[in-house]
């Protein structure tokens, strides 16, 4: 039954990946050109993560922070210095998440699965937690959606990194474990609805 589950996962993330990118191109590349006018740069910002099996990819999303000298943190608060005008709407709106689709298409993420992490988070995966990394990272999931508000929540934490450590990574790494081991094709409609229209999230 489980490999039933991963056909139909896998075929629901290509013809949605592919309808997706045909249907948004003409969003991503106005994003992207405002991204790049407003930063002065690649509109694109690209950075590895770890998914599926360890592997490292490249995950793709439109560029909503400038660089500056000295921050080089990959913890970000809602009232971040390095976000721009544009970035606040873009990760707002989720639009700053569109050109994963890519990536979906050609098999490194999935509509739903744990948020894929930097290396050095991804590596302190101990023992049975090590379980997330046997699926393709996704978009959404319940991890996410509990922490929607995540940048909020950070910005009002003496010190973010302290606390994303200590309190929020390890309830993520708790809550994509359960996914994991209690895995419906139900659920991930559900956490897709969930993303679309809001509200708490159950699972």
């Amino acid at each position: 039954m489980m490999n039933l589950y991963k056909i139909v996962k896998r075929s629901f993330d290509i013809f949605f990946a592919l309808f997706g990118l045909v249907l948004l191109s003409p969003i991503i590349l106005l994003s992207y050109i405002v991204a790049a006018f407003e930063t002065l740069s690649n509109g694109f910002f690209v950075q590895q993560r770890v998914g599926m099996n360890g592997y490292v990819f490249s995950v793709v999303k439109i560029k909503t922070m400038k660089s500056l000298a000295g921050e080089n943190s990959t913890i970000t608060a809602s009232n971040d210095v390095r976000i721009t005008k544009s970035g606040i709407f873009f990760r707002k709106t989720k639009i700053d998440e569109l050109p994963q689709l890519w990536n979906v298409l050609i098999g490194q993420m999935s509509f739903v699965g744990p948020r894929p992490d930097v290396p050095g988070y991804a590596d302190r995966l101990q023992g049975k937690d090590r379980v997330i990394l046997s699926v393709r990272p996704g978009i959404t999931g319940p991890a996410q959606l509990t922490y929607r508000n995540e940048e909020e929540v950070l910005s009002n934490q003496i010190d973010a990194i302290k606390y994303n450590d200590e309190v929020i990574w390890p309830s993520k790494v708790r809550i994509n474990r359960n996914y994991i081991e209690n895995y419906s094709l139900f659920k991930d409609f559900y956490y897709i609805w969930k993303t679309v229209v809001g509200g708490d999230v159950k699972y």
